[in-house]
């Protein structure tokens, strides 16, 4: 849900939200934070990708802001950067990868809509998971795509990520 007034840029930054939101144009936009399916498997996502990244100097973020436009900040639930790219408090520099978990109410749309933003900002992937239906979707700038296959790679990096061991997270009480 987007505020009715507008609020500067400066207050934006200068605010503590919980959770923390996306700004769009002036404008504040509620970010679904989830069920326990989705903060688990927000936690499990950040661990996988974390545990391989490091290999590859690069980082993974949980909620980390990325100015996407000058007037727009995102919160992905996840992120993978280079880790030069990591050295401000706000991400400017565009991911390499954006991952989003589904919430409940949240609709693939929605999502899309969010993924344009990323790929304006030069992202090249995001990977939307959907937490009761255990399925993945692949977007890029000009479609999307179920992914069937057991293991996602993000091209040009040695990155994978087992959905076998994502959704495993997802069987563990909580």
């Amino acid at each position: 849900m987007a505020t009715s007034h507008l609020i500067s840029i400066e207050e934006y930054l200068s605010s503590d939200y919980e959770p923390d939101v996306d700004y769009v144009d002036g404008h504040i936009e509620e970010r679904n934070a989830g069920e326990t399916d989705h903060s688990k498997l927000q936690g499990e996502l950040y661990f996988l990708l974390r545990l391989s990244a490091e290999k590859w100097h690069l980082l993974a973020l949980p909620e980390a802001r990325v100015q996407v436009a000058p007037t727009r900040f995102r919160v992905p639930d996840v992120c993978v950067v280079r880790e030069e790219d990591a050295d401000n408090p706000i991400i400017t520099q565009a991911p390499l990868l954006c991952l989003e978990v589904l919430s409940p109410g949240q609709s693939l749309p929605a999502i899309r809509k969010r993924a344009r933003d990323f790929f304006n900002m030069g992202v090249p992937e995001v990977w939307v998971f959907d937490p009761p239906t255990k399925t993945v979707y692949v977007c890029l700038p000009q479609s999307m795509r179920e992914h069937k296959d057991g293991v996602l790679r993000l091209d040009g990096t040695p990155l994978e990520l087992s959905l076998a061991e994502v959704f495993k997270a997802l069987k563990r009480k909580a």
